[in-house]
């Protein structure tokens, strides 16, 4: 199997111009909501989101995130104060068909400037398909895989489109917008590039995680993501499920189940402790929790933090 890394060469060709850090940080209010400020106000649906626009706007905007730190994005639902903030805000960002209150708030109101981010990630389906599932199924195909941000050069497309809203709300700082989006895209490259390296000699190898939210990371570093369940990570994977699991990590010398924070572990540690291997854990960056923003932590040393884990639990060359 190769890896499919052809775009990072259009990456770093975005950001050879680039060489300071942004500081991109917002002030946040209680919940996740930000403080008054006179620059241009971003409404973000979750921390990805949020990630992009504080690094491209730095002191230039104020944004705040709809999902409070460490909650399930999946299940947001919004308070009507909320709502009117997705019509009021000078720019919303988020990613359709991927939080339904979101998605409803900006059917409703009708925000005047707006990023999808399924529109830039360019999102495609990657959940497997049990044999009993296709049976039920029929003709459905599979669901899209929202979990793009796993994959850093499909953050800085995103990041990109940001940086061209930012400059229609307030032309007047087009070149920093630019600058944010080029800074940006250098350090996701660089990132992408530590990923490759990290895991150039695991291409093929086989990654069981509680349920399929790595896809785009498999992609683009050539592994085979297995997830126990599929995307959605409260459907209990069946008896027989679990068995074609169990089978799989025998015949392919698998040695670490990943379960992932935001999602109980008890099925991946049960599952794990009845084949004799390991567990570790791995971060899907859905929210980032209050204590790891005051440790300084972020989108790229979360990533890390993956990268390493990958590294010891994978059975690699």
């Amino acid at each position: 199997m190769t890896s499919p890394r052809a775009s990072g060469a259009a990456l770093t060709s975005l950001v050879l111009a680039a060489t300071a850090t942004l500081a991109g940080c917002s002030a946040q209010g209680p919940g996740g909501t930000a403080e008054a400020s006179d620059g241009v106000t971003v409404l973000a649906s979750f921390y990805p989101l949020q990630y992009v626009a504080q690094q491209i706007g730095g002191d230039l905007v104020t944004v705040e995130n709809l999902t409070p730190p460490a909650a399930e994005p999946h299940d947001l639902e919004l308070s009507p104060a909320q709502v009117r903030e997705i019509g009021t805000a000078d720019l919303v960002v988020y990613l359709s068909g991927f939080q339904n209150a979101v998605d409803e708030g900006v059917e409703s109101r009708a925000p005047e400037h707006v990023v999808d981010a399924a529109d830039a990630a360019g999102l495609v389906e990657h959940a497997e398909e049990t044999e009993e599932e296709h049976a039920e199924e029929g003709d459905d195909h599979g669901a899209t895989d929202p979990h793009f941000w796993l994959d850093p050069s499909r953050l800085a497309a995103v990041g990109q489109a940001v940086a061209d809203e930012l400059t229609a709300v307030d032309p007047e700082h087009a070149d920093e917008y630019a600058a944010g989006a080029l800074r940006l895209g250098q350090r996701l490259d660089e990132l992408d590039q530590e990923f490759a390296d990290g895991l150039a000699a695991c291409q093929g190898a086989t990654l069981v995680t509680s349920h399929a939210a790595f896809g785009y990371l498999a992609d683009r570093y050539a592994l085979e993501q297995v997830g126990i369940s599929e995307l959605d990570p409260e459907v209990e994977p069946s008896p027989a499920r679990l068995r074609e699991i169990g089978d799989l990590v025998a015949e392919r010398g698998i040695t670490t189940l990943f379960s992932e924070t935001l999602v109980s572990p008890k099925v991946t540690e049960t599952l794990a402790s009845d084949l004799g291997v390991d567990t570790a854990v791995l971060d899907p960056l859905e929210g980032l929790s209050e204590e790891a923003t005051a440790a300084g932590d972020d989108y790229v040393t979360v990533m890390q933090a993956n990268l390493a884990a990958l590294e010891k639990g994978l059975v690699c060359e």
